[in-house]
């Protein structure tokens, strides 16, 4: 190793061999590159001494000496640094990181609720509703489904029949039946109440609700379409089970009586006002017909109040978007049936036309009656099936249209 003369006081050290480099060495308090990209390390001209710098600074490989040392010291004087250039980090393009943060989570999210949707869907029952005898109406514009809730006893055992109050009965008939129409204007949902006195094909004329009992779905449709030429598009049904597990499910609806209700045969003891109440307590509401003074014609709206609240909850997207949400409504899917030919699509489609209804602001009237004995106001009623059948609802005369069918001159 040769010797070097240390320089005197107060005179700048010598320049160290370049070594083949073709840059000059900065002067002493002149700016030193940037720590960690090699050349005169991190403190200028230095302060740990010119021998070791300069010993160790010019014996690693680096741009001007980098490495250890340079002039005065490991890390401090000229060649100071780790020698080379860092590599420039890379960027990270935003959509990548906006795929990660929200889309992943969201994809994760609609891929549960669709498997939890798909699941529920699978434990519906579909059964034949379609006429097999008789003409049937051609082909009308909008969509028109049928919705009957049944007293049917079916798949409960001794202890709910015991709570939900439903007797024993043997058979099945329709307590509700309604029709959902959808199309270019307002959503429209018709009570038809299941007294009517209707000719029902090859039974003669009775209650409407006999032909369910008599021929099931399809005489009940076929019946429907021969008295009021609306085609029925779509059919859902369900239970009375199947309407008690469906509250739960939803978390409850919300009734507002307007008057206290006690019906022992109901299995209803409720005050006057609104109020939220569980699967049992609705379907009691719904069966009701023994308090008011317009007996089934009142059930009806019951009927139209509880099945809105569920549509309420069923629409919710903070019902839609909760998978536990979901899974609990879709165990009230085990007592609902729909017509065959009804898809996972066509279910989601139903679903939409009910949002109307849960929202409020579909049209809810009764099939226009003449009397008590619920034989139907024929002039009217065909005047309200009429505009249905053409999608014109928007033009129906509004005084045809009252919750009971009864004209507003006798309910007020």
């Amino acid at each position: 190793m040769p010797t070097v003369r240390r320089p005197s006081a107060g005179s700048p050290p010598p320049a160290p061999p370049r070594g083949g480099y073709d840059r000059p060495l900065p002067q002493p308090g002149q700016i030193a590159p940037t720590p960690g990209q090699g050349g005169y390390g991190n403190q200028g001209y230095g302060n740990q001494g010119y021998d070791q710098g300069y010993n160790q600074g010019w014996s690693q490989p680096s741009e001007y000496g980098g490495g250890n040392g340079g002039y005065g010291g490991p890390g401090d004087g000229y060649g100071g640094g780790r020698g080379g250039r860092r590599p420039r980090p890379k960027k990270r393009h935003p959509f990548r990181t906006f795929v990660a943060i929200v889309m992943i989570p969201v994809l994760i999210l609609v891929g549960a609720v669709a498997w939890i949707g798909i699941s529920a869907w699978n434990k519906v029952d579909k059964v034949p509703y379609v006429p097999t005898a008789g003409e049937r109406p051609a082909d009308q514009p909008g969509t028109t489904y049928l919705i009957v809730a049944s007293d049917s006893r079916e798949g409960l055992t001794a202890e709910e029949k015991k709570k939900l109050h439903t007797g024993d009965a043997a058979g099945s008939r329709t307590d509700t039946i309604k029709l959902l129409h959808t199309g270019a204007g307002k959503t429209i949902v018709v009570t038809i109440p299941r007294d009517s006195l209707v000719p029902i094909p090859g039974h003669g004329t009775t209650k409407i609700n006999a032909a369910f009992a008599y021929g099931g779905p399809e005489l009940l449709t076929q019946t429907i379409e021969q008295n009021t030429g609306v085609r029925i598009d779509g059919y859902v049904e369900i239970g009375m089970g199947g309407l008690a597990r469906l509250v739960d499910g939803v978390g409850g609806v919300r009734i507002c009586p307007k008057q206290d209700m006690k019906d022992k045969l109901a299995g209803l003891d409720i005050k006057k006002g609104c109020q939220d109440v569980d699967g049992a307590t609705a379907l009691a509401y719904a069966r009701s017909r023994h308090v008011e003074s317009t007996g089934d014609l009142a059930r009806g709206v019951n009927q139209t109040e509880v099945i809105s609240g569920i549509g309420k909850k069923m629409t919710n997207p903070a019902t839609v978007l909760n998978p536990f949400k979901l899974a609990e409504m879709g165990k009230g899917a085990e007592g609902v049936k729909v017509g065959k030919g009804m898809s996972v699509i066509g279910g989601a489609k139903f679903a939409w036309a009910f949002k109307a209804l849960a929202g409020g602001s579909a049209m809810t009237c009764g099939v226009p009656i003449s009397d008590m004995s619920v034989h139907w106001n024929k002039e009217d009623a065909l005047t309200m099936f009429g505009h249905i059948k053409d999608d014109t609802v928007d033009q129906m005369p509004t005084d045809i249209c009252t919750p009971t069918g009864l004209p507003k001159s006798i309910t007020g």
